[in-house]
C-alpha cells in the first residue's frame, strides 16, 4: 500500500502537457479535405477567388454555375457564380456537408428564438434554482473556519479560476461565483416586490434591472450564470458543475461518516408520523436522488469487484516512463523530423493510456480499503456496496439513508460527479489539498471553441421536416403579377379595340343599306317608263308610291352619309387611342416585369440549424435543446461589398443565384466531428446531366434530401430554359474523429473532460490514498 501511495504522489501536475500535441503525422497518403468554400459573383468573380481554388471543369477552365439562368426581359441581368475553396489535411478542420436553404423555404427565426426561450425557461432557469444550493455550500465553505471544508473550497476556487469568463474581463469563476450572479441579484430584487409589482414583472426583468444598474468595473464581478450554462462549451460547463459539486457540503464530517450512522429505520422515527405516512414522505424526500444513484451503481459496483486487477495495475503503473514520455513530446521542436514527432507521439498516446488506467485503478484501491473499515449492518460498507444493482432495485429504500446523508449541494450536484468521485471527495483531508498546485495549469475561457454568433438574436434559423414540407406544399411559380393600373390599361386597350372594329363594321353596313336605297330608286325610275294607260287608277297609287320612295330615298341617303361619316371618324379615333393606349401599356407592363424580377428579399440567416440536430427527448417524451456546437450551418460568404445595392439586405451571404433569381438561394457549410469530411478532389460538376456519376451517392444538396439539388432549378431562377447544374462530392471514411462535440446545457454521470480535469482526478487520487494510509495507520495505533 505504501509503494501506491509514493507512486501517486510523484505524479506531480507539472506532468501534464499544457500544449497541443501534433493532430496528425503528415504524410502523402493523408487526404485533403475541404475546409473552406467562397462564392464569387459577377465580372470580378475570378479575382475575387484569389487564394481559392476555382472550381473548374476537366480542362482546368473555372465553371460557370449560373449558366445564364438570371436573364429575362426587365431583369438585372445574369451574373457569372464561382465556387472557391481551400484545403486542409486536419479532419476536424474540415467541411462536412454543404446544404442549400431557398428564400422560401421550410425555416423559421422565430421558432428557433422560440425554442431557446423555452429551453431558459424550461432547463436552464430551473436547474440553477436547483444547483444554487451547492453555489451556496461553496462560498460558505471558502469562508470556514472548518480546515477541511476551507482547504476543499480553496482547491476548487483556485481549480474553478482555470476557467475565464470574456464577459467579466477574463476573471476566473471561481472568483466570480463567491459573489452574486446576474440572476441572484434578480430574485433577491424580485422577492422584495410586492404581490401587485411581482405580477407586472419577472425576475429575467429585474435581473437585467439590477445588473444595468451597476457601473462598468462593478459588472465584471457578476457573473451571468444563465447565459454562462448557454453559452459556454460543453467541457467547461461540465467542470464547473463537478468541481461546484464537489466543494459541497458544509458539515464537519464526511457523508460517508453521516452514512455509516444512518438507518432506514431513523429517517422513520425522525418524522413521527404513522408508518404508511412516513413511507409516503421519505419516498417523496429521497427517492428521485436515490434512483439516480441507482444508476450510477452498477459501474461502480464492477469497479468493486475488479479490485484485485486495479491493485495490480497500480503497482506496477511506471511513473518514470509516463514522465519521459511526457518530456519527449515537450521537447519536440519545428526543427523535429516527422519520424521524431510520431514516434513521441505514439509513445505518449500509449503512456496516457497507461496513466487512465492507473488512475481509475487507484482510486478503486482506495476506496475499497476505505469501505473495509466501516461497520455497517451486520458486515461492512464494503459489503453494502458490493451487492449487484438488482438486489438494491428490489427495495431502493436501502439508499434513502445514503440521500440523506448528502448535503443540499451535493444532492444539487449528484448528476454532475461519479460514485467514485463522491468517495473521494469523502476521504481527503486538508493536508492533501494544502500539499498540491495548480500553478503550471493553463487558463482557458469558457466560450473557447464556441461561436457565440448563434445565440444572436435574429442570426440563426431553425428548419425542420414539418417547416419543409410546409413550405413545399405552399411554394408554386406564381408567375408574373401585373399591377391594377397596367390590367386597367389592357382592357382599355381591349376596348378601343372593339370600338375600331364595330364602327368599321358599322361603316360597311352603312354601305350596303345605301347600295340597296340605290337599287330601290333605280327600279322606280324604270317603273315610270312602264305604260299602264288600261290601269289608271294603279298608275296614280303608283306615282304616290313612287314619290314617297323617292322622299324616303333622299332622306336615307342624307341619314347614311351622315352616318358613314361618324364611323369613320370614330373608327379613326378608336385606332389612335388603341396605338396610345397600347404604348402606354407596354410602359407599365415593363415597369411590372423590373418590379417582378426585382424581387423583395428577406435577409439570409447567418446560421441554419436542423431541429433534429439540436434536441433530444428525455424519457418522459419531453423535448430537451442540446445545442451540440457542430450542428449548426454557417451561410457561405461571397465577394458582395458595400457598394452593392443587396449588400444592405443580405451583407456577405452568398446567393447561388446572384441576386437574380426569383429568390435566394443560400449556400451553408458545417464542420461536425460526428460526420465524415468533404474530399477535396472528389468535387464534380454536371451541366445538363441529372444522371447521378458512378461512384457518387450526395453533393450540394437542400436541407432533408441528401440528393444533389439543381442549383438552377426553375423554382427559383427567371430563365426557365438554362441548363440544370449540379454539384456532387464524396466524403472521406465514416470514421468518426476521436473527439466529439457534446451539449453546451446537459445532464449526466459525466467525469472530468481535458488535462485540467485529468489534473483534478490524479490529484484527488493522491489524496485519497494518503488519507486511506492514514487512517488505517490511526486504526492500528
Amino acid at each position: 500500500m505504501r509503494k501506491i501511495t509514493l507512486i501517486i504522489t510523484a505524479l506531480v501536475l507539472a506532468l501534464t502537457i499544457a500544449g497541443t500535441l501534433p493532430a496528425q503525422v503528415f504524410a502523402d497518403s493523408i487526404p485533403e479535405y475541404i475546409s473552406e468554400v467562397m462564392i464569387g459573383m459577377g465580372e470580378d468573380a475570378a479575382e475575387s477567388l484569389e487564394g481559392y481554388t476555382i472550381l473548374s471543369d476537366e480542362k482546368g477552365n473555372p465553371i460557370d454555375l449560373n449558366q445564364k439562368a438570371g436573364g429575362g426581359w426587365g431583369s438585372k441581368g445574369e451574373k457569372v457564380i464561382y465556387l472557391g475553396y481551400k484545403t486542409t489535411t486536419d479532419r476536424k478542420e474540415a467541411i462536412t456537408d454543404l446544404a442549400l436553404m431557398n428564400m422560401k423555404g421550410g425555416y423559421s427565426v422565430q421558432d428557433y428564438e422560440l425554442l431557446m426561450e423555452y429551453q431558459m425557461k424550461s432547463q436552464i432557469i430551473p436547474f440553477v434554482e436547483n444547483f444554487q444550493a451547492a453555489i451556496d455550500e461553496y462560498r460558505v465553505n471558502y469562508y470556514s473556519d472548518n480546515a477541511v471544508n476551507q482547504a476543499k473550497a480553496q482547491y476548487v476556487h483556485d481549480a474553478l479560476n482555470l476557467l475565464t469568463d470574456d464577459d467579466c474581463d477574463g476573471k476566473g469563476l471561481g472568483e466570480l461565483l463567491l459573489n452574486d450572479t446576474k440572476y441572484e441579484m434578480g430574485v433577491k430584487a424580485y422577492n422584495k416586490l410586492s404581490a401587485e409589482e411581482k405580477a407586472k414583472t419577472d425576475v429575467i426583468t429585474e435581473s437585467n434591472k439590477a445588473y444595468d444598474a451597476l457601473p462598468a468595473e462593478g459588472k465584471k464581478n457578476h457573473a451571468d450564470i444563465l447565459t454562462i450554462l448557454a453559452q459556454s462549451n460543453g467541457k467547461a460547463t461540465l467542470m464547473m458543475e463537478n468541481l461546484i459539486t464537489r466543494a459541497a457540503d458544509t458539515n464537519e464530517e464526511s457523508w460517508l461518516d453521516r452514512f455509516a450512522g444512518i438507518t432506514y429505520k431513523d429517517l422513520a422515527d425522525s418524522l413521527d408520523m404513522l408508518p404508511t405516512d412516513a413511507e409516503a414522505e421519505l419516498a417523496k424526500m429521497y427517492d428521485d436522488s436515490a434512483r439516480k444513484i441507482l444508476n450510477m451503481w452498477e459501474e461502480f459496483n464492477e469497479d468493486l469487484l475488479d479490485y484485485e486487477n486495479a491493485y495490480k495495475i497500480a503497482e506496477n503503473f511506471d511513473a518514470d516512463a509516463y514522465k519521459q514520455a511526457a518530456d519527449n513530446v515537450e521537447n519536440l521542436t519545428d526543427k523535429s523530423t516527422d519520424e521524431q514527432i510520431e514516434k513521441a507521439a505514439e509513445e505518449f498516446v500509449k503512456q496516457q493510456a497507461k496513466y487512465a488506467e492507473f488512475i481509475k485503478a487507484a482510486e478503486i484501491v482506495a476506496i475499497h480499503s476505505a469501505l473495509e473499515d466501516y461497520e455497517y449492518g451486520e458486515g461492512t460498507l464494503l459489503d453494502f456496496f458490493s451487492k449487484p444493482k438488482s438486489e438494491i432495485e428490489q427495495n431502493i429504500t436501502v439508499l434513502y439513508p445514503l440521500v440523506a446523508s448528502l448535503s443540499d449541494g451535493q444532492i444539487a450536484g449528484i448528476e454532475f460527479v461519479s460514485m467514485r468521485e463522491l468517495f473521494v471527495i469523502a476521504l481527503t483531508d486538508e493536508e492533501g489539498y494544502a500539499n498540491q498546485s495548480l500553478d503550471d495549469m493553463q487558463q482557458n475561457s469558457i466560450y473557447d471553441g464556441v461561436d457565440r454568433e448563434i445565440y444572436r438574436k435574429g442570426g440563426v434559423a431553425l428548419t425542420s421536416d414539418a417547416l419543409r414540407k410546409d413550405a413545399i406544399s405552399r411554394q408554386s411559380d406564381d408567375g408574373i403579377a401585373f399591377s391594377g393600373l397596367t390590367i386597367t390599361l389592357y382592357v382599355l386597350g381591349g376596348l378601343a379595340a372593339a370600338g375600331l372594329i364595330a364602327s368599321s363594321v358599322i361603316g360597311l353596313a352603312n354601305k350596303f343599306k345605301s347600295n340597296l336605297l340605290m337599287a330601290a330608286n333605280n327600279a322606280y325610275q324604270r317603273g315610270g317608263q312602264i305604260n299602264l294607260g288600261s290601269f289608271p287608277t294603279v298608275k296614280v297609287k303608283l306615282n304616290a308610291a313612287a314619290t314617297n320612295v323617292n322622299e324616303a330615298i333622299k332622306a336615307g341617303n342624307e341619314t347614311l352619309l351622315s352616318r358613314s361619316s361618324l364611323c369613320g371618324k370614330l373608327a379613326l379615333g378608336f385606332a389612335v387611342a388603341m396605338i396610345v393606349i397600347a404604348a402606354i401599356s407596354v410602359y407599365y407592363t415593363y415597369e411590372d416585369l423590373v418590379e417582378h424580377y426585382k424581387v423583395k428579399f428577406t435577409p439570409i440567416p447567418i446560421y441554419m440549424v436542423d431541429e433534429k440536430d439540436i434536441v433530444v427527448f428525455d424519457a418522459n417524451g419531453d423535448k430537451t435543446v442540446l445545442k451540440n456546437q457542430t450542428a449548426y450551418y454557417r451561410a457561405v460568404e461571397c465577394n458582395r461589398d458595400y457598394s452593392d445595392e443587396m449588400y444592405e439586405m443580405l451583407g456577405t451571404c452568398a446567393d447561388m443565384n446572384g441576386d437574380v433569381g426569383s429568390q435566394w438561394l443560400a449556400l451553408y457549410a458545417q464542420k461536425s466531428d460526428s460526420y465524415a469530411p468533404i474530399l477535396a478532389d472528389s468535387l464534380l460538376v454536371k451541366v445538363n446531366d441529372a444522371d447521378l456519376p458512378a461512384g457518387y451517392t450526395t453533393g450540394i444538396h437542400m436541407f432533408g434530401n441528401a440528393s444533389a439539388f439543381n442549383l438552377n432549378s426553375e423554382l427559383y431562377d427567371w430563365n426557365k430554359d438554362a441548363p440544370g447544374v449540379r454539384v456532387y462530392y464524396k466524403t472521406a471514411s465514416t470514421e468518426k474523429t476521436a473527439a466529439t462535440a457534446g451539449s453546451n446545457f446537459t445532464a449526466g454521470n459525466l467525469a472530468l473532460a481535458g488535462v485540467a480535469g485529468l489534473a483534478v482526478g490524479a490529484l484527488v487520487t493522491a489524496l485519497a490514498v494518503t488519507t486511506v494510509g492514514k487512517k488505517k495507520k490511526t486504526a492500528a495505533a
